[in-house]
């Protein structure tokens, strides 16, 4: 065990516990000083207590290396800074509250280390100094003897006189806080004007933390169904039985509110079947906690499309009339991002993961965070590059412009990884990365459309709409803006039951061309001198009869 496993086991560990120092430390009550409570043991880190919990939230990996490094005495320093700095890894996985004492996510690494891959166990001297920085090596060696007394005499004079510079130091930093604090509050002052504005103009609902925290059971583990660089995602139950998400941002700070209030404010202000409606929000600051920020959406019950296709439901086969169903939902979400909302709303962040599924398997786009308002009668924005690598549009990634265009590429790729099961970025054999976008081009340009789609499918669909499907996931994902289509003209194509020739505009020369593709691009312009598209890279129309050249199109 990590943790005692209930109140009543915990009075025999303090105990044991208890003895242990005292062997070092005579005299030294260890729960009164500390201030050790069984409370904690509710409280802890994503409710681990045991060594069986702890081992199957980190992985396999990460222990192995740490188990490697920490295998052996941690009296010295070089070993030390190896196991710890090991250990350092494995917060990433560890996301409860950091509370500065024994049952939070920040010492759970060091207690495991001590317990399970250290020999010598948290009681030896050298692992105590080292993961818990209690030294006490000479102090059972030093008190019996005359210069063992003078020795605790220097020690207690030389401990008291640090204890009154930290005094000093902590009564400094506290009266800046407290000149600070009107200056900081005012930050979060605004952001929360416009949330309670909010919530008075709409439905939203403004929980509590308290409110929050019984309805996830504690943040428990067991309810977190989604996990990101944000932080993670909760299921929970409110009072009147409604089941809903909490997405709760980690490592907050008050003056990141605004940035917080940007987001309930674009998801309060659309209301689409196909988009995640928001419930409600909360900004709170505990003692323990620290500063929260949590969202509150209707809990949507199969997963994200990543989920079907890569994660933890690939074995779930998805037919075909359930993607058609997806692609449709998700086009038609986005469609009204950009043509229903006012002002209209570039997503900046469309991936399989924020298409989430309902029992229907009707999607619904999630995960506004990077959302931006686009001011009516501008063309582009320019604005710091932000989204997921593979899906973000090339003009976007190399030159910051942003459009409605740069979601219809990213759509793009989804509908290609929605076809194929096939990720948005893969490595080949040398090791260099591969797009599914000019892997999907490279095979229509070939005349094999339908080598996209994948083979195990069921339920495929008849060929010329799966080809259909395929050809518009190709244009979506062009690499010129110009060449891509409206999201409001890929609704209507895929709505459309008509099969007409779709017309793909001549693409560049990839950045990454090999030099013999180079040579023969080069070589074909009859010495021109004039360096053309690559053979797989022309333009061309694309009709029931496969592809044909297409000199009228214009680069």
């Amino acid at each position: 065990w990590l943790l005692p496993p209930s109140p009543a086991a915990a009075a025999s560990c303090w105990a044991a516990l208890q003895s242990n120092i005292a062997g070092f430390l005579p005299g030294f009550d260890v729960r009164s000083t500390c201030g050790f409570e069984t409370a904690w043991i509710s409280e802890g880190c994503m409710n681990i207590s045991s060594r069986s919990q702890f081992e199957s939230i980190i992985p396999n990996s990460s222990r192995s290396t740490s188990s490697i490094r920490c295998n052996t005495s941690l009296e010295s320093n070089t070993p030390c800074a190896s196991c710890t700095q090991s250990l350092s890894a494995f917060q990433a996985f560890l996301t409860g509250p950091s509370l500065g004492n024994v049952s939070d996510c920040a010492a759970f690494p060091s207690i495991y280390a001590a317990a399970f891959a250290n020999p010598y166990g948290p009681t030896d001297r050298g692992t105590a100094k080292c993961l818990f920085q209690l030294d006490y090596a000479s102090s059972s060696s030093s008190s019996s003897s005359p210069s063992g007394r003078r020795n605790q005499i220097a020690i207690s004079l030389s401990v008291l006189l640090l204890a009154s510079a930290l005094l000093t130091t902590a009564c400094f930093w506290y009266c800046r806080r407290r000149r600070k604090k009107p200056r900081d509050s005012s930050l979060d002052a605004g952001a929360q004007s416009r949330l309670d504005s909010m919530s008075e103009s709409t439905t939203l609902v403004k929980f509590s933390f308290d409110e929050i925290k019984k309805a996830t059971n504690n943040f428990s583990r067991h309810n977190i169904i989604g996990r990101g660089g944000y932080g993670n995602v909760f299921k929970g139950v409110l009072p009147d039985a409604t089941q809903v998400a909490f997405k709760r941002f980690k490592n907050c700070s008050a003056s990141g509110d605004d940035n917080f209030a940007h987001e309930v404010e674009v998801i309060a202000s659309i209301r689409h079947v196909n988009l995640l409606a928001l419930r409600g929000y909360c900004t709170a600051t505990t003692p323990y906690e620290g500063h929260q920020r949590i969202i509150v959406c209707d809990l949507v019950s199969n997963g994200s499309l990543h989920d079907h296709l890569f994660g933890d439901l690939e074995d779930a086969q998805l037919a075909w009339p359930l993607r058609q169903r997806i692609a449709l939902g998700t086009a038609r979400g986005l469609a009204y991002l950009h043509y229903g909302a006012q002002p209209s709303i570039i997503h900046r962040d469309i991936k399989a993961s924020n298409i989430l599924l309902d029992q229907r398997f009707e999607a619904k786009v999630a995960d506004f965070g990077l959302a931006k308002f686009n001011p009516e009668g501008m063309t582009h924005m320019s604005t710091r590059v932000a989204g997921t690598m593979g899906y973000v549009a090339p003009e976007y990634a190399l030159y910051g412009q942003l459009t409605e265009k740069s979601d219809v590429y990213s759509f793009g790729v989804v509908l290609l990884e929605l076809l194929s099961r096939r990720k948005a970025l893969v490595t080949d054999e040398e090791g260099q990365p591969v797009s599914v976008a000019d892997w999907a081009w490279s095979l229509v340009r070939q005349g094999r459309a339908l080598d996209v789609v994948e083979d195990g499918m069921p339920e495929k669909g008849p060929p010329e709409v799966l080809e259909k499907y395929v050809l518009i996931a190709v244009l979506c994902s062009h690499p010129q803006l110009h060449a891509r289509p409206t999201m409001d003209q890929v609704v209507k194509m895929l709505e459309s039951n008509e099969f007409t020739v779709i017309s793909i505009p001549q693409r560049p020369i990839p950045l990454v061309a090999c030099r013999d593709e180079i040579d023969r691009s080069v070589s074909s312009s009859s010495g021109s001198g004039k360096l053309t598209s690559p053979t797989g890279y022309q333009a061309f129309s694309y009709g029931g009869d496969g592809p044909s050249g297409n000199t009228n199109t214009s680069s």
